[in-house]
């Protein structure tokens, strides 16, 4: 996937539509695993936020003014900040819905994430 900037990812979010039929059970405000028991065949990848083998390495700071923490639908989407900065766009083939989705990687486990793109809550 080709590699977004901040300002590419926000300009996507601001355009894109209210998620439709197909796309609505994954258009979680916060991040949430991926649902075992739904399918992304509605989803296309439209770039990511960093790619491996990049010079710089994002970093793993968290941004949460407000006292949210990583789960909370309210966080901020920090483009800059974790784990945002690892993260892949996605749209609804269907509507165009824009979300953010993640791979966290534990040690004997990995947990695909996924959170709508919601523009009002994009910090720079």
């Amino acid at each position: 996937m080709p590699k977004l900037s901040p300002e590419d990812v926000e300009r996507l979010a601001r355009a894109q539509p209210a998620p439709c039929a197909h796309c609505a059970p994954l258009a979680f405000a916060g991040w949430e695993s991926f649902p075992g028991d739904k399918s992304d065949a509605a989803l296309e990848g439209v770039g990511t936020l960093w790619q491996a083998g990049e010079e710089d390495e994002p970093t793993l700071e968290e941004h949460h003014p407000a006292g949210t923490n990583y789960w909370s639908p309210e966080a901020p989407i920090a483009l800059r900040c974790f784990p945002a900065n690892r993260s892949e766009v996605w749209c609804c083939r269907h509507c165009g819905h824009a979300f953010l989705r993640y791979t966290e990687y534990g040690g004997y486990y990995e947990d695909k994430r996924i959170r709508s793109l919601q523009p009002e809550l994009i910090v720079k």
